[in-house]
Order: C-alpha cells, then structure tokens, then sequence
C-alpha cells in the first residue's frame, strides 16, 4: 500500500523522536537503526522543530526537550504501525 509524502514525513519525523527518546540519539545511530541515507536523517532532525518538537543538541547528541502537541503515548502504543507505514526495521 502506498502512503502519501505527507503521512511517512510526519511519522518519520515522530519516529526519530521516539528513537531519541529511546536512546538512539545521534545521525550514525539513527542511521544504524533504520537504515536511512544520512541526508534524510539530519533533513528530518532539522525538520521535527516543525511539529513544535523540541529537541536539544549537545555535541551531536540529541534529546527530546518537550513533545508539543503530539503524545508519546499514542507513540508508544502505535510504533509498530509507524515502522511498518515507513518500512523500517
């Protein structure tokens, strides 16, 4: 099933975050995680500011500062389905 640029850039950018929040941090640990060209991953890093996300970067480390208005509950519960609309791993 095709997914519009608009739902996978939405839920790729969410899906980052929520590996932030996880732990996975940083450009090369995204990119390890998912597979993603590393011009995606800083692209949608620069990006998620745009959901009203806010993430700090310490030296290339990043952190979730604050969710916005998007809830990392609906996140959590609903992971499966991002990785699966975004085929990643």
């Amino acid at each position: 099933m095709s997914h519009s640029k608009t739902k996978t850039s939405f839920y790729r950018r969410i899906y980052v975050t929520w590996l932030i929040s996880q732990g996975v941090n940083s450009v090369p640990k995204i990119i390890a995680a998912t597979g993603m060209p590393r011009r995606t991953a800083q692209d949608t890093l620069e990006a998620i500011h745009e959901l009203d996300i806010a993430l700090s970067n310490t030296n290339g480390v990043f952190s979730v500062q604050d969710w916005g208005a998007v809830n990392p509950g609906w996140v959590d519960a609903n992971i499966d389905q991002l990785k699966r609309v975004l085929e990643y791993p």
